[in-house]
């Protein structure tokens, strides 16, 4: 029941490993005319390339206009396909213009995984439907599980995807209307009705689902409406285009200590209210770490930029059918583990309380405390304070208790004060 969660694979440290023999290769070819024709020539207007030809085994077509008619570039570097070996996580970044706006703004595009990952899922898709490892997935998905729901299908019912991801891990009824109805990769979106959907835009529905589900919480939970997450913007065959936000939060790990503070106190905002919302979802985050947040350059807003794995809990459903110990206020348990940003829960027991301290405690422990390690260091976001509040001990008591209490439901209010006392701090050093 319980999972001790390390860090994703494909970080961008173990990347950085390789990035001077990396250089090396580019030197190497620098010259050579493949790689000048990869330079000059727009990728993403290439159908192949965006693995449009996989449809309707791929994430969506909404933006394939913008696409192929030249509309999203390269920035630099993110056109040499040589580099490509390095890029695991299969992100890159791109300019995107209008023709009648006039400029460019930058966008990243995901893959939504590594090529082996994509590979796995081809092979998965061939054999459930051929018995074979290779196949024409056109042909194939009507033939699997992601066509379970095409024709004259109402509803995307709990019981057709329950488990299928971190997101409908245990998924009510009013969470998957709100994923049809804001389903953004159809032209009919508004509607909770499946049958209002194209055969193919189901599959691909179930697809994302399944493989990949951050462009449904993307949707579902967008930006537009004041939740922290990065704006959705569209797809075109296995490329998923979203707003860029900024720099990665561990960019400001050594910020000054004015700028730390204010990072903090938001992403305790961020814990709070993706624990408790008007809607009565809950939406806890399973893999926190520096790198899936981002910090806008403008506002210095924080933003979470890697949403595969949050899982929602519906609070009005636990109310309403009192699973066992469904009031008991559940504190999830601390572990000092020897790898970077890994957290300890029980998916069951997030999906049955209505009253978790998780997102306090991963955004506590994994971001913030001195128990927080990333990339080698340690000491978290708000190391090294200066002299008067080190020695007033407040903060640190404060960290510790809501990382690792010692109190029962400490966590709960020393989440609470903590998010008083850095707003304090922040009104008191702007």
């Amino acid at each position: 029941m319980w999972r001790l969660v390390p860090p994703k694979l494909g970080r961008l440290s173990r990347s950085l490993k390789l990035a001077a023999l990396g250089s090396l290769l580019v030197l190497m070819v620098l010259h050579s005319p493949s790689l000048l024709a990869s330079w000059q020539r727009n990728e993403l207007a290439d159908r192949r390339f965006l693995q449009l030809n996989k449809c309707p085994a791929c994430f969506g077509t909404s933006w394939c206009r913008r696409f192929l008619n030249g509309q999203v570039v390269f920035e630099a570097w993110g056109r040499l396909r040589l580099l490509d070996f390095l890029n695991v996580k299969n992100v890159y970044f791109a300019q995107y213009g209008e023709p009648r706006e006039g400029g460019r703004r930058r966008v990243v595009l995901k893959r939504l995984g590594s090529q082996r990952e994509l590979a796995q899922l081809d092979q998965s898709i061939c054999k459930r439907a051929t018995g074979r490892p290779r196949c024409d997935l056109l042909q194939a998905m009507p033939r699997t599980e992601f066509a379970r729901l095409n024709g004259d299908v109402r509803l995307l019912t709990p019981e057709a995807v329950e488990g299928w991801s971190d997101l409908v891990h245990c998924p009510s009824q009013r969470l998957l209307d709100r994923l049809v109805r804001r389903y953004a990769e159809t032209k009919d979106s508004g509607s909770f009705l499946l049958r209002n959907l194209k055969d193919s835009e189901r599959m691909q529905l179930l697809l994302t689902l399944a493989f990949n589900p951050e462009p449904l919480v993307l949707q579902s939970f967008p930006s537009d409406e004041g939740w922290p997450f990065a704006k959705y913007l569209g797809a075109c065959g296995r490329m998923v285009a979203v707003n860029y936000v900024g720099e990665e939060l561990w960019s400001y790990f050594n910020a000054p200590w004015e700028k730390r503070v204010d990072l903090a106190w938001q992403l305790m905002e961020i814990a709070e209210q993706l624990t408790n919302n008007d809607f009565e979802f809950a939406l806890y985050l399973l893999d926190v770490s520096f790198d899936n947040f981002a910090v806008g350059p403008r506002d210095g807003k924080v933003i979470i930029v890697d949403a595969e794995n949050v899982l929602v809990a519906d609070k009005r459903l636990i109310r309403q059918n009192k699973p066992e110990n469904w009031d008991v206020w559940y504190e999830s348990k601390f572990d000092d583990c020897d790898k970077e940003a890994c957290l300890s829960f029980s998916k069951e027991i997030l999906c049955a309380r209505a009253t978790v301290d998780h997102n306090y405690y991963a955004v506590c422990q994994n971001l913030l405390s001195r128990h927080a390690t990333w990339r080698g260091t340690s000491g978290g976001l708000l190391h090294d304070p200066p002299n008067e509040i080190a020695k007033e001990g407040r903060l640190e008591a404060l960290l510790d208790e809501c990382a690792n209490p010692k109190k029962r439901y400490g966590r709960f209010q020393a989440a609470k004060e903590l998010r008083e006392y850095l707003a304090q701090l922040s009104n008191n050093v702007r």
